[in-house]
């Protein structure tokens, strides 16, 4: 329940990061000091060639980002049904920090000369339309998860009457037990894509989300299947047929 919370700060703040990469990439804007030092930590070069599908690449992304953390903010507040679990204050913390972290890094990705005011030339690329296809597709099948997994909590009116665990059916969930991380990975892999495949600093961020999400379906599988004798033993627990 209490991953409300994240989203809730991931919509404010890269919300905040949106706007201020937009005013600077459309309206002649500066990017502000600390921006700089990002930059300077992280090893950018404030002189690299600046290319205006690096420049879109990255507005694109935390666009979607953000489209992502309002999706997730208000599937946890009108869809999903909690339980009574609890969150350990380390994960509550990290997870705080992770949605704040997550934002600057698409920031960081932009070449510190945007500062001198050129006008943004927009060049949708092939890989930008592989990667908003991709993650429109993931985005709509890990919602279509989540409401089955809210179904089984609630009543053909809608009513919630359980809170316990039930076996879930339908969709990637045929699969998989956790379709709906592995759908996670999927849109953090387009936004890789978008970025033109070649930002290292971004698969980074990728190959956490795999850890994190597999460590997740793996605990969620065997939970699975200790608890249930009659679950599908041709499910694997998070990428399909591994």
């Amino acid at each position: 329940r209490w991953f409300t919370h994240f989203y809730v700060v991931s919509v404010l703040w890269n919300g905040f990061l949106l706007i201020w990469l937009f005013q600077a990439e459309f309206l002649g804007g500066s990017l502000p000091a600390w921006i700089q030092h990002m930059h300077h930590a992280l090893g950018r070069d404030s002189q690299s060639k600046d290319t205006g599908n690096e420049r879109f690449s990255a507005l694109l992304v935390l666009l979607l980002l953000w489209l992502h953390s309002c999706r997730r903010l208000a599937e946890c507040l009108w869809t999903s049904v909690f339980s009574d679990g609890v969150i350990h204050i380390v994960q509550y913390c990290f997870g705080l920090g992770y949605y704040i972290a997550v934002g600057s890094t698409v920031l960081s990705q932009v070449p510190t000369n945007i500062r001198n005011g050129k006008e943004l030339s927009v060049q949708i690329c092939w890989y930008h339309i592989v990667g908003v296809t991709m993650y429109i597709w993931a985005s709509l099948h890990q919602h279509r998860c989540l409401v089955i997994l809210a179904n089984l909590r609630k009543s053909k009116s809608g009513k919630v009457v359980s809170l316990s665990h039930s076996v879930p059916f339908g969709d990637w969930f045929e699969r998989v037990s956790c379709p709906h991380y592995f759908a996670e990975l999927l849109i953090y892999v387009s936004m890789a894509i978008m970025l033109g495949f070649h930002n290292v600093t971004w698969w980074c961020v990728v190959t956490y989300v795999l850890f994190n999400q597999a460590l997740a379906a793996v605990l969620c599988h065997k939970f699975y299947q200790e608890n249930f004798s009659s679950y599908p033993k041709h499910r694997k627990a998070f990428i399909p047929f591994i």
